[in-house]
């Protein structure tokens, strides 16, 4: 075939190329290595010396030619590339955007901001202190001392024999009585950990509120009037509560308050064991041990305490069976709580 043949034939399958692929195919074709125009220089050794530098002229216009057109036609094809690739991604600015998911507050969040709220609502202030803690804090200070059968209760993480991470909040209660003079009136908030196997109802990390109110003729009747407003405010107004006999070392008389049970209203169900009531906290009068260690008369000063797992309010205020289920983080779960 010759050279005019060759070009011909290479222009013309150029002219009808579709799309940049069509047209590398066709480059490889006529001018890569095996390609046929390649092919024709490789012919001059067989030609006489003075055929030669006339047909490499014509070889050298022959692949001149082949080049400029595929230069030629992957310039337009680009451009329609390029334009059909624009209109496929075409965004449509006047169409809604799509709604991102937005998180919320957990469910313990949640209830520690409203049993907060409710407080603070009464007047009480909001204390903190540290999750390690000393002994004496967490327990002598409080009449628990290191003989105490109380201590087997708590079921302790020891860091040492005098360091503890705190088994309940009680230590900020002596903290601000060690502090501040009376009249005091508190709520502390935080985590506390005790060595309990994770279980439906146990979790060795979970989250404390305790209260303390200390001054001059606290009585009984006192704490029964708080504690029964934070519950109608918390469950509301149809609630009912029932206070019974309890022990706590720092505290005497010490009460256990029990609820109408949120899931069945009261009827008995397999969530309060059939009794229609349910504990949700404890309670009683400050022990005058404890305010002697703290520094305040007992013939002067009087108070009460009480104290409740957030966890298990809310498993009783939202009907949660299984504690678990607050720690795991799934998402179907925590959607109700939006």
């Amino acid at each position: 075939m010759s050279n005019d043949e060759i070009v011909k034939k290479a222009l013309g399958e150029i002219g009808a190329a579709g799309s940049s692929g069509e047209l590398n195919d066709i480059r490889v074709k006529y001018l890569g290595k095996k390609g046929e125009i390649t092919m024709l220089m490789k012919q001059m050794g067989t030609l006489a010396p003075e055929e030669r530098p006339a047909f490499g002229q014509a070889v050298n216009a022959a692949r001149g030619s082949v080049e400029q057109a595929l230069l030629s036609a992957a310039e337009k094809i680009a451009q329609k590339e390029d334009a059909a690739k624009l209109a496929a991604e075409r965004v449509d600015i006047t169409l809604p955007g799509r709604a991102q998911a937005l998180g919320a507050l957990h469910p313990l969040t949640q209830v520690y901001y409203e049993i907060r709220d409710i407080f603070l609502s009464m007047g009480f202030d909001v204390n903190e202190g540290p999750e390690i803690e000393l002994d004496q804090y967490n327990f002598e200070m409080l009449n628990i001392p290191k003989d105490h059968p109380a201590r087997d209760m708590q079921d302790t993480f020891y860091v040492s024999d005098d360091v503890v991470l705190r088994t309940h909040t009680s230590p900020v209660q002596v903290r601000t009585m060690l502090g501040q003079k009376p009249p005091i009136r508190m709520v502390c908030p935080g985590r506390v950990f005790r060595t309990d196997d994770v279980d439906a109802t146990h979790s060795p990390v979970f989250m404390q509120m305790e209260g303390l109110v200390v001054g001059k003729n606290i009585r009984f009747s006192d704490l029964k009037g708080t504690i029964n407003t934070f519950i109608r405010n918390f469950y509301g107004e149809d609630v009912k509560t029932k206070f019974r006999p309890g022990f706590f070392p720092f505290t005497e008389p010490s009460a256990e308050v029990d609820v109408t049970c949120t899931v069945c209203g009261g009827k008995g169900c397999a969530a309060c064991k059939g009794a229609g009531m349910i504990e949700v906290l404890g309670c009683g009068v400050v022990n005058p041990v404890v305010l002697q260690n703290c520094g305040l008369n007992p013939e002067e000063y009087s108070g009460f305490a009480f104290g409740m797992g957030i966890d298990r309010l809310a498993n009783t205020k939202y009907g949660i069976t299984d504690i678990r289920l607050l720690y795991e983080n799934d998402a179907r779960f925590l959607r109700q709580f939006v």
